[in-house]
């Protein structure tokens, strides 16, 4: 069998009693570790287990599946994941490998980020279409997924903003190379999405029909579910100045509209109350 376990968003507590009956069961466990990390770290994870751990990096989760799945239809093989499975479309495409090759899959639930977000008092089904911020660079520096932010707004809806994480990134230099060399790991902050959403207004200031502006509100989120959890609301503008501390980092663009409820509940998190 193959077993995809999510993790959840804390330590390594977090995990289900079911998955950690699987972990201590199977031949090998692997540890996805760039689509998301756990604040506690893989060593904690390993103690708490009682076991070793395989390091799942970008390169083998993508082009090393059938290295994963090997020998998973004669014994136990488990992928553990930070949050939920299918919080990453590659977890997605390992399923249907495994099934591909006639290998019995089970996944282990658990909560992640698009359900956890609503800690910050802000309704669940109130959300629009998530989006996701990425690094630019200076010949990169793509805009189109605050359409939807946009989109969301009009819709009175309000938008989840995953932000981007370079973990285990090979260097441009490094590429025509046949050793990789990899940058520094990289957390995206509030602060810095929000410096790049202030970017993008800026540039299509001339677009009359554009509602989101530097005064909409945003709560800005970091480590959910941990001890040291952090929620601050504030203007755009406020957020691209905001430190609340160590990843993993969101944001989220409210409504212009909201319920009474949600207004009271933010109320504790403004930092102009």
């Amino acid at each position: 069998m193959f077993f995809i376990v999510g993790l959840g968003l804390g330590d390594c507590k977090d995990i289900t009693v079911k998955g950690l009956e699987i972990v201590k069961k199977c031949e090998r466990v692997y540890l996805e570790a760039y689509t998301s990390v756990l604040t506690c770290g893989a060593e904690a994870l390993e103690e708490f287990y009682g076991r070793k751990l395989i390091i799942a990096d970008r390169d083998l989760v993508e082009q090393g599946a059938d290295d994963i799945l090997e020998g998973a239809d004669k014994s136990d093989i488990a992928l553990l994941v930070v949050g939920d499975p299918f919080g990453a479309t590659t977890h997605t495409d390992l399923v249907l490998r495994a099934k591909q090759k006639d290998i019995g899959v089970e996944v282990v639930h658990n909560a992640s980020i698009l359900n956890a977000v609503g800690c910050c008092g802000l309704q669940l089904y109130s959300f629009g279409e998530t989006v996701s911020i990425p690094y630019w660079t200076k010949t990169w520096q793509p805009d189109s997924f605050f359409d939807k932010v946009e989109l969301n707004y009009r819709n009175k809806l309000h938008t989840l903003c995953l932000l981007d994480i370079k973990v285990k990134e090979p260097t441009l230099e490094s590429l025509t190379k046949k050793k990789k060399e990899f940058m520094p790991p990289r957390f995206m902050s509030v602060a810095e999405a929000a410096q790049q959403l202030a970017q993008i207004l800026e540039k299509r200031k001339s677009e009359d029909n554009i509602l989101v502006s530097g005064a909409s509100l945003c709560v800005g989120l970091a480590r959910v579910g941990s001890k040291t959890q952090k929620i601050i609301a504030c203007s755009l503008q406020q957020m691209c100045s905001i430190d609340i501390g160590g990843p993993l980092h969101s944001l989220i663009i409210t409504s212009p509209e909201l319920h009474p409820l949600e207004v009271e509940y933010l109320e504790q998190f403004r930092i102009n109350k």
